[in-house]
């Protein structure tokens, strides 16, 4: 057979092993997402059964636990890029009461576990406690939010306790290779460590402090999106290097970067621009993770690991409750946030497969515990839902907080008749309080967002704090008097359970309800909404119309043929449309 010149083998497999590995991505990524699991889960699955201990298609080399570094290093940058002093001072109370209660005991207890039931040594027992001590940011987060949850008393304390976690990894890059490194002389080791850190920190942020901004109006005075990410990439792993070099972690320099840059006005559009590379990158580590998983020994030993898991939830379960009862948080509320905290993270991860680099745990200590933490993870979207149906509190966390919250809507709706129940009070919620404030048609709004009810509430707007999927708070909020009920969720999820809880109440009041796609207009019409309107065709009728008035049509026309697309799509407003062309 003739070889073509210039043929690298070597180079094919290396193709070929990222045809495989894209492909199984495609394919399994579109699956989980399906099932609305975190993306994480595929590539972990993907390792494992492409990995050296399972099919064996995948090899671990340097250029691929390169890539996963990076991975690591692009996560630490998007943690950088949330943390805010402003929020850190208005939370510091929870976050470093809470969140330090919460990692100090976790930690301890997974110690004290790890060197009872699977006999490692001390160091061992810290390197396993900080890294089960982190929780799953991507994971709860975003079931808060999708549940309007995320300031509730319970979604504050976890989002406080979150917080600190993320604060707490810069101090345990620090800590796990002094861990490692040091002989009988600990102290010592970790007191070098930390003063090397702290002086090589304290000058990159003074220097980024003076020069983060003006690095960044230079870019964006070229006008060029390229540039702008090049900067950002240059950041990164300029940060990266420089703390490499100084004997610290890359994902230290990236955690300062993404801090730096989260006090400019660049924030949002870096944190655009960078999250296809964290994500891929990300995903690229995980895989990487899951190939060192060895399935034979853990099916070898699924007692102990059913027995990891057991402690791990249960565990850290128990420590939030303990800590949220000693604190005077209600029950049910405290049984909430130890649900959201119960479970391992996604930098947990990263310490334990350090910790595994570093010597620092054996094989067979991490072959349980990391099957443990992906399991752990695996379940909490579940155990959260299922303590949210088992509370069944208003989501501001507890019973006392439920009445004086339904007080308050029921005084607001009080000399309220024949008015109409916004639920939700976004840009939409607004805009249509506004119209109807002009029309002098009178009005309450329900929203979750303490910040946004105070905004309105100091404009004079009948704004009030509760989540309308309650039967209570509707009403609360006057629906049996009420003559229409306006549903401004972008989630259609959310917006379903509102439309049958209106249902429920009022049979016969009209709902309208908004969608940001016109897939789920059947659905939300199933529910038992009277009208919905999706923001693409509204959008799209506007585009429509503006570019036939552009290529010359007559701006009566080009009304027309929107009144038309309109009557035909809704039902309630044909006859009028057909009676205004008449």
């Amino acid at each position: 057979m003739n070889v073509p010149s210039g043929y690298d083998p070597a180079m094919h497999s290396n193709l070929l092993s990222l045809l495989l590995l894209l492909s199984a991505a495609v394919g399994t990524v579109a699956l989980v997402r399906r099932f609305r699991l975190p993306s994480m889960l595929a590539y972990l699955a993907i390792g494992m059964a492409l990995g050296p201990h399972g099919l064996a298609l995948l090899k671990e080399s340097a250029e691929v636990q390169g890539f996963a570094e990076f991975g690591i290093v692009f996560l630490m940058f998007s943690i950088g890029l949330e943390f805010s002093l402003k929020r850190l001072q208005a939370m510091r109370a929870l976050v470093f009461g809470f969140g330090s209660a919460q990692m100090a005991l976790t930690a301890l207890g997974t110690g004290l576990a790890t060197a009872i039931f699977y006999e490692q040594g001390w160091r061992s027992g810290v390197a396993v406690g900080l890294a089960v001590a982190m929780s799953s940011t991507a994971i709860v987060a975003k079931m808060l939010s999708d549940r309007f949850e995320l300031h509730s008393r319970s979604g504050r304390q976890t989002m406080s306790v979150l917080l600190f976690q993320d604060l707490a990894v810069a101090p345990c890059l620090i800590l796990l290779p002094a861990l490692a490194s040091s002989g009988d002389d600990l102290g010592r080791s970790l007191g070098v460590a930390a003063a090397e850190a702290v002086a090589v920190l304290a000058l990159l942020i003074w220097l980024g402090k003076k020069l983060m901004s003006r690095i960044y109006d230079a870019a964006a005075k070229v006008r060029s999106n390229e540039l702008l990410v090049l900067t950002t990439l240059w950041i990164v792993v300029g940060l990266s290097v420089l703390t490499a070099q100084s004997g610290l972690s890359m994902a230290l320099g990236a955690f300062v970067g993404g801090m730096l840059i989260s006090e400019t006005v660049y924030r949002h559009h870096v944190e655009a621009d960078i999250r296809p590379f964290r994500d891929i990158l990300l995903g690229l580590f995980f895989v990487t993770v899951g190939m060192m998983l060895d399935l034979g020994y853990v099916l070898a030993n699924i007692h102990k690991l059913a027995l990891a898991v057991a402690l791990l939830v249960g565990g850290k379960a128990v420590v939030v409750l303990l800590i949220a009862r000693v604190s005077k948080t209600p029950l049910v509320a405290s049984l909430r946030t130890a649900a959201q905290l119960a479970q391992a993270g996604e930098f947990g991860l990263v310490l334990i497969q350090l910790a595994y680099q570093l010597q620092l745990i054996g094989a067979s200590a991490f072959q349980i515990t990391l099957p443990a933490m992906l399991l752990s993870m695996f379940i909490a979207p579940f155990l959260i839902e299922r303590a949210a149906r088992l509370s069944g509190d208003l989501g501001r966390g507890d019973w006392a907080h439920k009445a004086a919250a339904i007080h308050n809507i029921a005084v607001h709706s009080l000399d309220l008749g024949q008015h109409v129940v916004i639920c939700g009070y976004g840009r939409t919620g607004q805009r249509i309080a506004e119209f109807l404030a002009i029309e002098k048609i009178p009005f309450i709004a329900l929203d979750v967002d303490p910040q946004r009810i105070a905004d309105a509430r100091a404009k004079g707007v009948n704004v009030v704090f509760g989540n309308a999927d309650r039967r209570e708070v509707l009403q609360a909020a006057g629906v049996a008097r009420a003559r229409t009920v306006v549903i401004t969720y972008p989630d259609p999820h959310s917006a379903e359970r509102v439309i049958r809880t209106v249902r429920a109440t009022r049979p016969d009041i009209p709902i309208v309800a908004r969608t940001t796609d016109e897939k789920d207009v059947a659905r939300l019409k199933a529910a038992g909404a009277t009208e919905v309107i999706p923001e693409v065709l509204e959008s799209s009728l506007l585009i429509a119309a503006e570019t036939l008035v552009q290529a010359g049509l007559p701006m009566e026309e080009a009304i027309r043929h929107v009144r038309s697309a309109r009557a035909e799509r809704y039902a309630s407003l044909r006859e009028f449309y057909e009676r205004d062309n008449k």
